[in-house]
């Protein structure tokens, strides 16, 4: 029987084999990585109407939409369905822009000690179209003094 017999080359080339496949493992997961797209979503709710605004990380909007486009009765524009209504139309655009997750900043009247009623609904049904929400943050303002309220010392009387 002929014994083979292993030379330098041979090593060399069994160790390029096995660089190159790691290197396209590597390439493989740094695409998948770079798959996922992440947007800022800012839902300003009061007790009049929704808006939702889609940016990506450096702030430029991607999408707006608000509840007087969903519905022409001005008295339903905070209604959850509605913005249920909104967030699937913000969903489309995000699917069309390869966005995966969201940061989401909820907004309030300023003052006010809750969001409206629209805020739950919208992020109900965005992680029902199956994205990742990240973090949730509320960006509600606080009067900080201001103007004198109407009405005196003892109130506005009726």
């Amino acid at each position: 029987m002929a014994e083979e017999t292993i030379t330098k080359q041979d090593i060399e080339e069994a160790k390029k084999k096995l660089t190159s496949k790691k290197s396209e493992k590597n390439q493989e997961q740094k695409k998948e990585e770079k798959k996922e797209r992440i947007g800022i979503l800012n839902i300003h709710t009061t007790f009049n109407n929704t808006l939702i605004i889609l940016t990506d990380k450096a702030g430029e909007t991607i999408a707006r939409f608000s509840g007087g486009q969903s519905t022409k009765q001005s008295r339903l524009k905070a209604n959850p369905t509605i913005a249920m209504f909104i967030a699937q139309k913000i969903a489309e655009e995000a699917k069309d822009n390869k966005i995966t997750g969201f940061y989401v900043k909820i907004r309030a009247g300023t003052g006010e000690n809750n969001p409206g009623p629209g805020a739950h609904a919208a992020i109900k049904s965005l992680t029902r179209a199956g994205f990742k929400i990240l973090s949730i943050m509320d960006t509600t303002r606080n009067p900080k003094g201001g103007p004198k309220k109407k009405g005196g010392r003892r109130g506005r009387r009726v």
